[in-house]
């Protein structure tokens, strides 16, 4: 996209119809091509019969659009797809707080994932982690022969690394694991990975003396964060007091109770944005939350100051997600997701679902310090089930 502005005003207002008609128009995609893609779901039968095992059916759940969003210059409509009300208000109104700030800044790490491979029955852990990485060119070698076309397109294994975990005599007996660092390019990478680990463990654990155990990726990929930044004017938050969001913010600092929560509303508008991508939600969510407790408690994934008249908010966490290969090879929703977001490489992917986490983020802590979460969250419950549901006591 994308000279068009992702301002909408009133788009939620319209109907469906007329929705889909303005989404295309400033995406420039062609009219009927939001039907004609999620009519369905996004999913027809035959195609999810070869995607899981004992398919019976599909399974829909709503495909929104959050405009308003900025992130590194670029206007942006964000697909989400998420059963929760408020969750792409709630994002579509923080991006529009930001961008008199200039929107999301985000930057992303190279595409680095990890391969595990266990070793155990090893009879001197400490030489042989050694030896393994004093070999490391000749294995790095001969993996980036096991993956010519990733090495051609500039990816390809880039370092080797071994810890020793136990020791003979101890409870679990020798026992180290070998860390292989894979630059993945545009794919998340899993298959790949784990293909490696698996082809290279046996001839690891000879180099070792030992034999293979676990092969298989690490879901902390720490070597592959991205990181959000935004500022919000205080003009842009109205009659809101910063100085309260900040008090949340800390809040969650200081007690990891609070830190689950308000990580889990950054997970919101994260989740929204992968589901709606094809891309692993759980593999992200599980990087998540032990990136947010590796330093030895568990802590906010972002936080926010008040720095003059503006609100400053950085965000940081692991964001494995590719624009190639798992679900988008066949998942019409997923490959129409990107098409609405006009982008093409993980990296530019990985900082809009940053940007939507940090939005989220916002959006949570300005209403728990001021009005609460309830009065506009209840509301859209009450929107989307006829006013049937009343707050829980």
């Amino acid at each position: 996209m994308k000279s068009k502005s992702s301002r909408l005003p009133g788009l939620f207002r319209l109907d469906v119809a007329a929705r889909r008609a303005l989404v295309e128009e400033t995406a420039g995609l062609a009219p009927g091509t939001l039907a004609a893609d999620l009519e369905a779901g996004g999913l027809d039968l035959a195609t999810a019969d070869q995607m899981i095992e004992n398919v019976v059916g599909t399974y829909a759940l709503p495909f929104g659009i959050a405009p308003n969003f900025v992130v590194n210059g670029q206007e942006l409509l964000v697909p989400m797809v998420v059963e929760e009300p408020s969750v792409v208000a709630a994002a579509a109104n923080a991006a529009k707080m930001t961008r008199a700030g200039g929107g999301f800044q985000a930057t992303v790490d190279p595409p680095l994932m990890t391969a595990q491979i266990q070793l155990v029955d090893v009879v001197d852990p400490d030489d042989a982690a050694r030896r393994l990485e004093a070999a490391a060119p000749s294995i790095l070698a001969e993996a980036a022969e096991l993956s010519p076309r990733l090495c051609a397109r500039g990816g390809g294994p880039r370092s080797l690394s071994a810890r020793v975990l136990s020791r003979p005599g101890d409870l679990d007996g020798g026992m180290l694991v070998v860390h292989l660092d894979v630059d993945c390019r545009d794919a998340m990478g899993a298959n790949l990975v784990n293909t490696l680990a698996e082809t290279l463990a046996p001839r690891l654990a000879e180099r070792a003396g030992g034999r293979p155990a676990l092969r298989i990726l690490t879901n902390l990929s720490d070597q592959r964060l991205v990181r959000v930044t935004a500022r919000v004017p205080r003009a842009s938050l109205g009659d809101d007091d910063p100085a309260l969001i900040v008090q949340a913010s800390r809040f969650a600092e200081l007690d990891a109770y609070r830190a689950a929560t308000h990580n889990k509303g950054i997970l919101n508008g994260v989740d929204a944005v992968l589901v709606a991508t094809g891309n692993d939600w759980r593999g992200v969510e599980a990087g998540a939350h032990a990136f947010a407790a590796s330093g030895g408690r568990y802590r906010p994934l972002a936080v926010w100051r008040l720095e003059g008249d503006e609100l400053h908010g950085t965000l940081a966490m692991p964001m494995a997600v590719g624009t190639v290969g798992g679900a988008l090879r066949c998942h019409a929703g997923a490959r129409l997701a990107l098409a609405i977001l006009g982008i093409s490489t993980a990296a530019e992917l990985a900082g809009v679902i940053g940007a939507a986490g940090l939005a989220t983020n916002l959006a949570a802590l300005r209403a728990l310090a001021h009005e609460g979460i309830q009065e506009g969250h209840m509301a859209l419950h009450r929107r989307a089930h006829g006013n049937r549901l009343e707050p829980n006591p």
